[in-house]
């Protein structure tokens, strides 16, 4: 019988945002956290917020602005153990919501985890950015794309959600540490610049060496080298190649019908890459994917077929935890099947999650509207009611006047 997950207890406001905040809160109720989503007041209820990273989560509507309004959530700030804060530096603050001065000591062990896109000092402090604006500067931009070719963004991976979203999470979990051993609280500060650029460690330390000293597309890891790469096949799809070692390259040329003596030259040489490039290339066209699946699954060559999230979602494929913990896994994400109900490995059912799992099973999700199911939450919590300790104005819950808390 596994434990409950690791988080469950803990109540988190997630002021609401895009991506790296949702994300982050969407991480930790998966792992049993309560994640009680704050809106903005609006009098509108039948659209759901652009934000689909609403998993397991509530929603409570707020005008911040208003007196009543962040009474309310003051009130509810000492029941509190985590606020996830996704504005740009100085927001809380106008707010009258300054984490040091008001919030914590509300609240001596609440964390407020602070995620900025910059850095807070230096020259785009106050500046509005995305993804690619943070990954630029924090010099990952500049290692992405081919050759002789511009830098390109991964979508909103490597800053948003890589740097931003799962490295907040981790300097909130670190602070949960430190809590657990002092009673107190903390502000965390993450930003996507130092995220993502801590998360290019290997290749900043790397460029001082042969294996990514070159310009931008001419190393052995990023689309330099032609067996670690990928190729399109006859019907169209791709094939990606990562054959680095001797052994797997010796796997990677049987599988591709081809012998020592076929090659241009010594692999390790970068000048015959090119040449060898064109090999491959001409190779992998001549068979579908699938029928390179039927020659390399099973083998060591390092060549697996580039699947893209349709095929994945019609093959069944099942969304899982970020993280397995045999003990106490996280909660499941995709519905559970006959067959989950029937594993015996305590390894898989713990890799699965427990639990039901979630309409859409990951693959799709609704969005979450302002409002819904938060009233249910405060119930829980602190055991608030409409018309007792609440009420609702201009589509935001205010506190009550003369409400007992």
């Amino acid at each position: 019988m596994a434990s409950p997950p690791p988080l469950s207890g803990l109540r988190v406001l997630e002021f609401a945002g895009l991506a790296p905040g949702p994300f982050a809160g969407m991480l930790l109720a998966d792992y049993g956290a309560t994640v009680l989503r704050v809106d903005r007041s609006t009098s509108s209820t039948t659209a759901p917020t652009p934000d689909l990273l609403c998993r397991r989560k509530s929603s409570i509507a707020v005008n911040l602005k208003s007196p009543t309004g962040r009474s309310l959530l003051l009130a509810l700030i000492p029941h509190v153990d985590i606020i996830i804060d996704p504005f740009r530096p100085g927001i809380l603050e106008k707010a009258g919501l300054c984490p040091t001065t008001v919030l914590q000591p509300l609240n001596p062990r609440l964390i407020v985890a602070r995620m900025t896109g910059f850095r807070r000092d230096g020259k785009y402090a106050n500046m509005a950015g995305h993804d690619i604006n943070y990954i630029a500067v924090s010099g990952v931009l500049s290692m992405l794309g081919r050759a002789n070719e511009r830098p390109y963004a991964p979508g909103n991976i490597v800053g948003d959600f890589a740097g931003g979203g799962a490295v907040c999470v981790l300097g909130i979990l670190l602070a949960l540490v430190e809590r657990g051993r002092t009673g107190r609280g903390q502000v965390v500060e993450a930003n996507m610049v130092d995220g993502s650029g801590f998360m290019a460690s290997m290749p900043r330390l790397a460029m001082k060496n042969w294996s990514w000293g070159g310009e931008r597309g001419t190393n052995l890891l990023d689309g330099g080298c032609p067996y670690y790469d990928t190729y399109e096949t006859g019907d169209g799809k791709y094939m990606a190649v990562g054959a680095l070692e001797p052994q797997f390259f010796a796997a990677l040329l049987k599988g591709l019908g081809l012998t020592k003596a076929d090659l241009p030259g010594a692999r390790e040489d970068p000048s015959t890459w090119d040449d060898l490039r064109l090999l491959f290339t001409k190779m992998f066209k001549s068979k579908t994917r699938a029928e390179w699946e039927g020659i390399f699954d099973g083998t060591d060559a390092c060549c697996t077929p580039v699947l893209m999230q349709g095929e994945l979602e019609d093959q069944g494929y099942d969304q899982r935890p970020i993280v397995t913990l045999r003990d106490s896994p996280g909660l499941a994400i995709a519905e559970k099947t006959k067959d989950d109900e029937k594993e015996k490995d305590g390894a898989i059912r713990a890799a699965k999650g427990q639990g039901s799992g979630v309409k859409g099973s990951g693959w799709e999700a609704e969005g979450l509207m302002p409002g819904v199911g938060g009233e249910e939450i405060l119930e829980q919590w602190v055991g608030w009611r409409r018309g007792k300790q609440f009420d609702v104005e201009n589509g935001g819950l205010v506190l009550k006047s003369n409400s007992k808390l």
